[in-house]
């Protein structure tokens, strides 16, 4: 018996955010389908607007599988993941240790197929920057919906992802952030 997907299925037991007071709970499942949709609209972006020939089904495909690992570890939160460089580096062990885990339990002939999308090639490190730009949004839009619900729990930590993502120097996170983010803020009565 191989216990692959029965693994993935319980992301949506992993909740997001522990440390903090959350208006309403995340967990990684449905975190991970926006970094898809997400993800995918930054590739589209680039490809539309900036001259970009990714492959954003590609993009797509890798940011459905980019917290897959947690179903073993949790998720460790930021402050806690980043205090210090050995903390890091222990973490990026126990995260390839827990992804590997889970690609053993599927069958030899298909593992092949699932470490790209477990692990990072370098071939494709400029489909992951767009991967983990659509994460950190996803993380600042997670922000502007509690802060919306009247969380304040939430404010630092939107004002330093915000801050984070105009330094990324990807032209299709500025977009996104100028024409998209802003109806996060608002209310279902003002989005029609």
């Amino acid at each position: 018996m191989k216990h692959f997907f029965a693994y993935l299925s319980r992301m949506r037991l992993i909740r997001r955010w522990g440390l903090m007071r959350n208006s309403y709970e995340e967990n990684i499942q449905e975190h991970s389908l926006q970094v898809v949709l997400v993800a995918h609209g930054l590739a589209t972006i680039r490809n539309t607007y900036f001259g970009g020939a990714v492959d954003a089904d590609r993009v797509a495909v890798l940011a459905a599988y980019h917290e897959a690992g947690e179903v073993f570890t949790g998720d460790l939160p930021t402050p806690i993941k980043y205090f210090n460089p050995e903390i890091k580096q222990a973490y990026v062990a126990i995260e390839d240790f827990a992804k590997g885990r889970l690609q053993r339990m599927l069958p030899q002939e298909l593992q092949p197929a699932f470490q790209p999308l477990l692990f990072p090639q370098s071939a494709e490190q400029d489909l992951w920057r767009i991967v983990k730009a659509a994460d950190k949004i996803c993380a600042y839009l997670k922000c502007v919906e509690e802060l919306k619900a009247g969380n304040q729990e939430f404010a630092k930590a939107e004002r330093t992802i915000r801050q984070e993502l105009d330094q990324v120097e990807l032209p299709e996170v500025g977009y996104f952030m100028e024409h998209f983010a802003p109806s996060f803020g608002l209310a279902l009565d003002e989005l029609n």
